[in-house]
């Protein structure tokens, strides 16, 4: 049996939060969504984002929650499969409402953009040459 990850991440509103990620394209598990989390679905099997309304995600940790947008508690890096969809991300990130908290860069082997969601939760979105990536024989 494979791992799954599943992220965790504390939201203040629901219907803004799903709004926002749905117009980046992801889709949500309605089996694992409703008022109090969501289950947004980065890969199928494989990665997902747990966007839990504070109280309920409170419930999961004794410690205070961070206010991610005063302090950096987490960067969440998501490939992509072209420099286009990162551009295109990103876009679409901004055009919903999100920030962009760095220029783009661009290595050659590897090219990444981000963007602060409405929680100010950081994603860094890259893309790396496939040729480079591959392990030394």
């Amino acid at each position: 049996m494979s791992r799954q990850v599943f992220i965790n991440l504390p939201i203040k509103n629901m219907a803004r939060s799903q709004a926002f990620f749905k117009s980046l394209g992801f889709a949500f598990n309605p089996q694992f969504t409703n008022e109090q989390g969501a289950c947004m679905v980065i890969r199928e099997n494989h990665s997902y984002a747990m966007l839990l309304v504070e109280p309920f995600f409170q419930g999961f940790t004794k410690k205070a929650i961070a206010d991610a947008t005063k302090t950096t508690e987490v960067l969440i890096a998501l490939s992509c499969e072209s420099r286009e969809e990162v551009d295109e991300m990103v876009r679409q990130a901004l055009a919903a409402g999100g920030t962009a908290p760095n220029p783009k860069q661009d290595h050659g082997f590897m090219y990444s953009h981000g963007f602060t969601d409405l929680d100010g939760h950081v994603w860094e979105v890259f893309w790396m040459d496939p040729d480079t990536a591959k392990p030394n024989a």
